[in-house]
């Protein structure tokens, strides 16, 4: 059993990640900015603003591992990159991994090929801030951190989210940084993106890479 500490564990990704990991028996502590209305059985909610460094290191103290579930968008648009930063930072202290719950658009449509993000035609212009932000976390800044940090980048297919529910199958595919299903961009249901996400965590054996989930 891990101490599992899931930053943004309310939300679609992080919702489904913690109720994944406490089913498996894993000391879970779902961290939000606001309490849930229906507490997850078996989970510490812990209200803390993710801007909180001090609290954040308090929590992460006494954690095995460490998960990032923010979206780049809402009252989090302008503090992302930092907070992900800061999250790295205090996990490298801690000596603790950091999966970062990713997007699509970081991926390839093949070895060696530019990234989707690359190419953002026919994606609303609204969206291409937040979509920029978060592959910046993959490109940009987990990278750049000390080789002393664990990170894992786990990107899901690309219908993914409260707007595009799928079913759950009970299993899933896994890539690398190349998309599973390039051609169409695939689906995964969040229950089976969070079967493969804890499944990670468990096997450890992904170090400082980008990995991809779909059906």
């Amino acid at each position: 059993m891990s101490r599992v500490v899931v930053i943004g564990g309310t939300g679609y990704a992080g919702s489904a990640i913690v109720a994944e990991a406490a089913a498996r028996g894993h000391q879970v502590t779902a961290v939000s900015r606001s309490l849930p209305d229906a507490p997850v059985p078996n989970v510490t909610h812990a209200q803390v603003d993710a801007t909180d460094e001090a609290a954040l290191s308090a929590l992460l103290a006494d954690a095995d591992v460490v998960v990032g579930a923010i979206a780049p968008r809402g009252s989090t648009a302008g503090t992302f990159r930092d907070v992900y930063r800061t999250l790295a930072r205090l996990a490298d202290a801690a000596g603790i991994p950091l999966y970062v719950v990713g997007g699509y658009s970081s991926l390839r449509p093949a070895p060696g090929a530019d990234r989707f993000v690359t190419d953002l035609g026919g994606i609303p212009a609204e969206l291409h801030d937040e979509i920029r932000a978060g592959a910046a976390v993959v490109i940009e800044d987990l990278p750049a951190t000390p080789p002393t940090l664990d990170w894992v980048f786990v990107s899901p297919a690309l219908r993914f989210g409260a707007r595009m529910p799928a079913e759950r199958l009970g299993r899933y595919r896994l890539g690398d940084e190349v998309a599973v299903r390039p051609d169409d961009g695939g689906r995964i249901s969040a229950a089976d993106y969070a079967l493969g996400f804890v499944d990670l965590m468990e096997k450890g054996e992904h170090r400082r890479e980008q990995v991809n989930l779909g059906h």
